[in-house]
């Protein structure tokens, strides 16, 4: 019997199979679906029952997973993650393809607050899907690099280097792809669907949504293999957390499990899939109101008994750059995860859930660090108090620190790994007593 795999190395693969959000669900559907969960359809019932293991898919980006636990919702509550499966980047325009003299570029559009300097000089690809006239949408993924959006020499701007590099995000991030030829995108995308048993012509592509992404695999590097090198670790490591903790929880907890992993946090959360929908909400109701004797108040007792861990990565303290951070509240890598605080309710945290956070690292021999924000700069926020607003669910706000982020490649700690898995291991196999909402 092989050994299992160290939590951060797969992380790794976790991140390297998933270069968008659609690819993301993907692989979560296929972890999940070795694990005895079925997928559901939301058009139909649900055979709601403890121990039924299932899952639904809604916009491609966005995964809702459960467990139904030994009592009826309205009785035990639900405990649940929440994580967000996509991350800044640059998408294709419909339009995507266009000449610039001889070259060939691609006409992109800015997704979420990108670092945009990152994601010039890099060997990049395309991947995300496909909707063909039948009504079919196909997953696509060009392996190999196809793009890169080249820097301007020093030799003609001889300043750069002191005054700071400027984009304009419509001017300079088009990527070159080809020198002359014939054919555009939809042709490539054509031969690639081919290529995967999914014949279609270009004329039969009739929309899409794809990302760029760097073809660099996602590594550990530093001395002994401690720092993780990859894309898209906010917040594809919070969703394999999530993954990771549900599908090995053992049986038994009165409590239903549940995982929503949402896309479009990094653009607001507003849509028919997002943490500002009613997706989550409506999967609850439908597990809470499923029991013959439930009644019209079962979601209302059920989400006074809940508990839900909202998990986005956090900021590390940059060491080049200390003065960005609250000396006393200043994440370091490798030191584990971070309880993250903001009483304008950027974060959901309050002390109750953060004490019960607190109590399940704890349990499992971990210690939680704490972030807040200086009082002289914005704090960001994620998807725990739009969670926590919709379904009325008491909250709290974790994640593991890294640098870089929203950078075209990020920066991690591979210790930080499966600290947090344990954490959320607990979540599930030992959820907190939590007093009364009130």
């Amino acid at each position: 019997m092989s050994a299992p795999r160290d939590p951060a190395d797969d992380l790794l693969a976790f991140i390297a199979a998933s270069p968008t959000p659609y690819h993301a669900v993907a692989e979560a559907e296929r972890r999940l679906a070795a694990a005895g969960f079925s997928p559901l359809d939301e058009r139909e019932p649900w055979p709601v029952a403890p121990g039924l293991k299932g899952y639904v898919v809604r916009g491609g980006g966005t995964l809702v997973a459960f467990e139904v636990g030994g009592e009826p919702p309205a009785k035990a509550g639900f405990v649940a993650v929440a994580a967000h499966t996509d991350s800044p980047n640059l998408r294709v325009k419909p339009a995507g393809d266009f000449r610039s003299g001889a070259l060939r570029q691609l006409a992109v559009e800015v997704y979420g607050g990108v670092l945009l300097s990152t994601w010039l000089d890099r060997d990049l690809s395309i991947a995300g899907r496909v909707t063909l006239a039948s009504g079919e949408t196909r997953l696509v993924r060009f392996d190999e690099p196809l793009c890169r959006i080249p820097n301007l020499a020093i030799h003609l701007d001889r300043e750069v280097n002191r005054t700071g590099l400027v984009l304009n995000p419509q001017k300079h991030l088009s990527p070159l792809w080809a020198l002359g030829g014939e054919g555009g995108l939809r042709e490539r995308l054509a031969e690639r669907l081919g290529r995967e048993g999914a014949h279609a012509r270009p004329d039969e592509i009739f929309a899409f949504d794809l990302c760029l992404y760097d073809t660099q695999p996602p590594a550990r590097g530093g001395e002994g293999g401690a720092l993780l090198f990859a894309p898209r670790l906010d917040n594809l490591a919070s969703c394999h957390a999530a993954l990771s903790a549900l599908v090995a929880a053992p049986p038994g907890p009165a409590q239903t499990r549940v995982v929503a992993l949402y896309d479009h946090e990094e653009v607001g959360s507003r849509s028919a899939h997002g943490a500002a929908s009613r997706f989550l909400l409506s999967v609850l109701e439908r597990l809470a109101t499923a029991y013959p004797d439930a009644g019209a108040q079962a979601m209302a007792r059920a989400a006074a008994r809940s508990f839900l861990v909202s998990a986005d990565m956090a900021h590390a303290q940059h060491p080049n750059y200390a003065d960005k951070h609250d000396e006393r509240h200043a994440p370091q890598l490798g030191a584990g995860p971070v309880i993250k605080i903001n009483v304008n309710q950027s974060y959901a945290t309050d002390a109750p859930s953060a004490a019960a956070f607190e109590a399940l690292c704890r349990a499992v021999d971990v210690a939680p660090q704490r972030f807040v924000a200086r009082n002289d700069m914005p704090c960001g926020s994620t998807v725990g108090p739009i969670t926590a607003a919709q379904a009325a669910l008491r909250t709290v706000d974790v994640g593991n620190p890294m640098l870089s982020m929203h950078s075209c490649r990020e920066m991690a700690a591979a210790a930080d790994v499966a600290p947090m898995v344990r954490a959320l291991g607990r979540l599930f196999a030992s959820p907190p007593a939590l007093p009364p909402a009130a």
